[in-house]
């Protein structure tokens, strides 16, 4: 069955950005010119998505209000002859069927996936965290689907980091048998430890904020109990579902950033606005002028 439906999770208080998150969703911070889960959800619509299913809280309209129309906005850009602006601003709008779905109480990022249940059905879907931006030239999301169609199996992107850092991710530990799998990247997973200390990381393949998950997963995080922090992990319930279903980890070609923290936020911005033909010579110009200061 294809993969047409994606889940962001979007109801955290995102108290990293405070004060700037007070009264502002940390989704809707701006990397360069566009909101951070704008980037997430272009990647899930590049890559075939076809229903974007994101998961809220009450502090968070600004969200449904980007990605709804905005009619007074359009007339304005129209009569002012920004016939450029309009068709960014209608391109918003048009991205994709978009659904919400609240999540009241703050239990963690596997009660967030499992809100969207009713709105999944029985059919496998792609859940993008989108503090995490990954910038490829293949969609991150999409190469994860097309693992996902050759071993119809959950699928959990991974990148490798440095031994000193696995204190900061789940780290998954792999088969011995299935490295050559799609060229090494494919792995089947046997383990996935959250956070562990460097000397007892069973790898350094770190899991990142994308998923293609079979909908078996909403079983096992209704029979999840809290874990860390009184909440129910993503992680405990795809450990149950290795009991019963191969899951995978695959190395996705491309580089991430953690929107999530205000320095991968900032190598973001410099990142992409670097990327943009528009202001890449200026902007560039600008940065060998601070190197140059006294």
């Amino acid at each position: 069955m294809r993969v047409r439906k994606a889940v962001f999770p979007a109801a955290g208080w995102g108290t990293r950005f405070l004060p700037a998150t007070k009264a502002q969703p940390k989704e809707m911070l701006p990397l360069v010119d566009k909101p951070v889960i704008q980037y997430a959800v272009e990647e899930a619509v590049a890559a075939g998505v076809e229903q974007v299913i994101i998961v809220t809280s009450s502090q968070k309209r600004a969200i449904e209000d980007h990605f709804d129309l905005s009619y007074e906005l359009e007339r304005l850009l129209e009569d002012k002859g920004e016939i450029e602006k309009l068709r960014q601003v209608r391109h918003i709008s048009d991205l994709a069927q978009v659904a919400y779905v609240r999540q009241k109480e703050q239990l963690g990022l596997g009660h967030a996936v499992l809100m969207a249940k009713d709105l999944i059905g029985h059919e496998p879907f792609a859940v993008l965290l989108p503090d995490d931006v990954v910038i490829s030239e293949r969609p991150c999301i999409g190469q994860l689907i097309h693992a996902y169609e050759r071993t119809h199996g959950s699928v959990v992107a991974v990148m490798q980091v440095p031994q000193a850092e696995t204190g900061r991710y789940g780290i998954v530990e792999v088969g011995p048998d299935d490295g050559q799998l799609n060229g090494g990247r494919l792995h089947r997973m046997s383990r996935m430890v959250e956070k562990p200390d460097p000397e007892v990381a069973p790898s350094t393949l770190a899991v990142i904020g994308r998923y293609v998950l079979t909908p078996k997963i909403f079983d096992k995080l209704e029979q999840t109990q809290r874990g860390a922090g009184g909440e129910i992990q993503l992680t405990d319930a795809i450990e149950a579902l290795m009991q019963e279903q191969s899951v995978f980890a695959y190395e996705f070609e491309g580089t991430r950033y953690d929107a999530g923290t205000t320095m991968g936020w900032l190598r973001a911005t410099v990142d992409l606005a670097l990327q943009r033909p528009d202001l890449a010579s200026e902007f560039r110009e600008h940065l060998r002028s601070l190197d140059a200061a006294p």
